[in-house]
């Protein structure tokens, strides 16, 4: 829309790597249960995940969302806008007016007010953002996502351990999934043309036999292929493979009409809105992490206009999918996430907008082992820097794995070399932890 203006930074070619690898003819090649996940809706299962295994939903807003509108307003300052705090039901909590729906669930929802992330490039920052600290030379560091894949996944599981939902153009080059040195065992399956993924339906012009035939051969092919071979990359390949099966029988739970119509209705009939629905079944089903991109939250011009569009509509889907997991039973083990990479300046431009700015900025965790009603980090009155409880990435991402149960001190191993999930002396976030 012409309304928005663009920061300039360019948009890479889309990655399109995905949980099935090598594209439609390897995925046509392997056989595949096609029968549908009813089993993964039976109440004994529901309960056994519920006591289980936790799973993350992350709102990630794309391009990156200003704080001063959403999460931390400062009406009445040169740098607040035109727009009011309103009252939550947390006492002495205000959020923007533009959020109605979220004041009366910010009991629910933990409260970072104090980042500060130190990197203002889409690229750059989104990476930090989605990694919690910065690649080394010859070390890629696994992003959230697989991270979360490789600790909450199952073996056995029939659904997806990873999910990214990233079906607008602007940014999404910046901000691809990336597994790392994880492997392809944990790339996302990347969704971004539409939302069902591609390439997991068998041919209609082969039959079952076929495919079954076909899975046999590969199997046998990779299995004397593999005799006197040692090579990580060849063993988190056939890993992946031999998820695709599963993968192929979870074709249902993207198809939102599988939901009663009142359900539907109320996410509303955005594509963010069907996205968190489908997000809500994903995790629901077992999948241990589903990001949903929001985009474009860059604005540098007319930012007031751009954020009286896309708050609401912000703050219905997260309130209706906060509503729609507690009334589920399932709020204490899904972490709902916002985040994006960075957050906007407090100055105006002459452009009526916001420029990039990571010094101060706002995100918040709901669910999933986290104290909800609680605030962390503060703000001076204009917005510019933080005043107390500061934030880094690292500490953001230790909060968030030992929320949900996962030591972030763990190490991982690349060849003999230890790497923990977070870097040496971060430390997480003790205060909003349960």
């Amino acid at each position: 829309m012409s309304r928005i203006r663009f920061c300039g930074s360019p948009d890479h070619a889309l990655n399109r790597r995905a949980f099935l690898g090598a594209g439609a003819a390897a995925g046509a090649t392997l056989a595949a249960d096609m029968t549908a996940l009813n089993a993964l809706a039976a109440p004994e299962v529901n309960t056994a995940l519920k006591k289980t295994q936790k799973r993350v939903i992350l709102l990630w807003l794309a391009g990156g969302a200003s704080q001063l509108e959403t999460w931390d307003p400062k009406p009445g300052a040169p740098t607040g806008g035109p727009f009011r705090a309103i009252k939550t039901d947390v006492p002495g909590l205000q959020i923007s007016e533009l959020m109605p729906k979220m004041t009366q669930r910010m009991k629910t929802t933990c409260l970072i007010r104090g980042l500060n992330t130190k990197n203002g490039d889409h690229g750059s920052g989104a990476k930090i953002m989605m990694r919690g600290r910065r690649d080394e030379a010859g070390v890629r560091y696994p992003d959230l996502g697989a991270v979360l894949a490789r600790e909450m996944g199952r073996a056995e599981s029939k659904v997806p351990d990873y999910v990214t939902f990233y079906t607008q153009t602007e940014g999404r080059g910046s901000a691809p999934g990336d597994s790392g040195f994880l492997g392809a065992r944990y790339a996302p399956m990347e969704l971004t043309t539409n939302n069902t993924p591609e390439f997991i339906k068998r041919l209609e012009t082969i039959s079952d036999l076929d495919h079954q035939e076909r899975s046999d051969l590969r199997d046998l092919l990779g299995k004397q292929f593999g005799k006197g071979r040692t090579s990580e990359t060849m063993n988190s390949q056939n890993e992946a493979y031999e998820r695709v099966r599963g993968i192929m029988a979870s074709e249902k739970l993207f198809d939102i009409t599988q939901e009663p119509q009142k359900v539907r209705d109320r996410y509303g009939p955005t594509q963010f809105g069907q996205q968190c629905l489908i997000a809500r079944r994903l995790v629901e089903a077992g999948v241990p992490f589903v990001r949903v991109a929001r985009a474009w939250w860059d604005s540098h011009g007319q930012n007031f206009e751009t954020h009286q569009e896309m708050v609401p509509e912000l703050d219905h889907v997260m309130a209706t999918l906060i509503d729609d997991l507690q009334e589920r039973g399932l709020l204490d083990d899904v972490m709902i996430l916002t985040l994006a990479e960075f957050g906007r300046t407090p100055g105006i431009n002459a452009s009526l907008g916001r420029d990039h700015f990571a010094s101060a900025w706002s995100s918040t965790i709901t669910g999933g082992g986290i104290k909800g009603g609680s605030v962390y980090g503060k703000s001076d009155p204009k917005g510019n820097t933080v005043i107390s409880e500061e934030v880094d990435a690292g500490s953001l991402f230790a909060t968030i794995y030992s929320a949900l149960g996962i030591n972030p001190h763990k190490n991982y191993y690349v060849g003999s070399r230890p790497i923990p999930l977070v870097n040496p002396g971060v430390e997480e976030i003790k205060a909003v932890l349960k």
